[in-house]
């Protein structure tokens, strides 16, 4: 089972990783034509489950949510977490 999830965490994680990307591309569009917005309850979340990676880099491509900061408090809690996780994980 460990090995499972050690060949696997890795897909999960760039795959959230792409969608918390985008998901910020999408918000920070829809901001600039004054539209709906995806929820920054979503975009938190999408950090803490594991796209941190994609988070950070859109906030810093697209100059979105850098002055909140809240957000990069979660993806600093989301880094510690994971990185954690990851530790225990491999040296189970």
């Amino acid at each position: 089972m460990i090995e499972f999830l050690q060949k696997y965490i890795w897909i999960y994680l760039l795959t959230v990783s792409f969608i918390a990307f985008i998901s910020y591309g999408i918000d920070k569009s829809k901001a600039k034509r004054n539209k709906w917005r995806i929820p920054e309850k979503f975009l938190l979340g999408i950090s803490l489950v594991g796209g941190f990676v994609g988070s950070f880099l859109a906030m810093q491509t697209f100059r979105h949510k850098t002055k909140h900061w809240y957000f990069y408090a979660v993806i600093v809690i989301s880094v510690v977490l994971w990185g954690f996780a990851l530790f225990k994980l491999y040296t189970a």
